[in-house]
């Protein structure tokens, strides 16, 4: 038996789920996405990830600013579905977008709830320095992702970039969500009510907190780095220009916060070093410290800030 879904996702953290979820044999009724936004310099409409695959896939695809418009309403619930899957879809789901399909709506969520609630799981997860993470799919109500969890797994964070664990929980993800369909399919699953202690929110995250602060510990720097990398990419002033850190390591030595301790890039933190691994110029690719050092010279004992 398979369930006739709609699907509602935007970026490409949300494209291996609906990928799994055709390679499962559901029938996806209709594919909802945000509005294509201008992007590039050129600002020319783009549509998002999810609606590309969409489209290529031959699915019908939905792009309403809001589904309040009781008109948006009607065409949903005319979708006549057994269920729908939301990951990372962007818009609020109201009361009768939630009632309409038969068995409900199930969103995918890359944290271990009821940690980081809300628009940035992951990042949050790396910057508090957590020791593990995971993804979860929970039975939709009306609260932030209060809904009841169907079905989890955990990963450990270790010394992984945002960009890794993204690419990791996205394919985790697909893989659960496939699976709690199948249980639910069979009756075989049931929802669990999320624990009501340990309740904390991943806000959105702001342009003002991607600067590095040298005089915070290596310790806090490091997970600022790893989770702002590779976009937007935590950054600092070196001789004038803004320059993204994408990786750092561990490194010996201590001084003044923000001075270079050799020629290699070790910097002094508040508290222990950081070495730069990778780093960014504007306008130039990704590249490494020796590359980056190569043509644009830093010393030892010069200050970045």
């Amino acid at each position: 038996m398979t369930l006739r879904l709609a699907f509602l996702g935007t970026p490409d953290f949300a494209v291996p789920t609906l990928a799994a979820l055709m390679t499962q044999g559901h029938e996806i009724a209709c594919v909802y996405c945000q509005p294509p936004r201008p992007k590039g310099r050129g600002f020319e409409t783009e549509p998002s990830p999810v609606h590309r695959f969409a489209l290529a896939s031959h699915l019908a695809v939905r792009t309403p600013a809001s589904l309040r418009d009781p008109a948006q309403q009607e065409l949903f619930a005319a979708l006549a579905l057994d269920a729908a899957v939301v990951v990372a879809y962007g818009l609020i789901l109201p009361k009768a977008i939630l009632e309409a399909p038969r068995l409900g709506c199930f969103n995918l969520h890359a944290s271990l709830l009821p940690r980081w609630r809300g628009a940035a799981p992951i990042q949050r997860a790396i910057m508090a320095g957590d020791a593990e993470t995971g993804a979860m799919v929970m039975r939709m109500d009306e609260g932030l992702d209060t809904g009841p969890v169907l079905m989890a797994e955990r990963v450990s964070v270790a010394r992984k970039t945002y960009g890794e664990l993204h690419d990791e929980l996205a394919q985790l993800g697909a893989d659960l969500t496939a699976r709690a369909l199948a249980a639910l399919e069979r009756g075989s699953i049931e929802a669990v009510p999320q624990a009501r202690d340990g309740v904390t929110y991943a806000k959105k995250i702001d342009k003002d907190e991607a600067r590095i602060d040298w005089t915070k510990s290596a310790r806090e720097i490091d997970c600022l780095i790893r989770g702002l990398s590779p976009s937007p990419g935590a950054w600092t002033m070196a001789k004038g220009e803004r320059l993204k850190i994408l990786y750092a390591e561990p490194a010996d030595g201590s001084g003044a916060p923000g001075t270079l301790l050799d020629d290699a890039l070790a910097v002094a933190c508040g508290e222990g070093a950081l070495r730069l691994v990778r780093l960014q110029r504007a306008g130039k690719a990704a590249m490494s410290a020796a590359e980056l050092l190569r043509g644009f010279a830093l010393k030892m004992g010069e200050c970045l800030s």
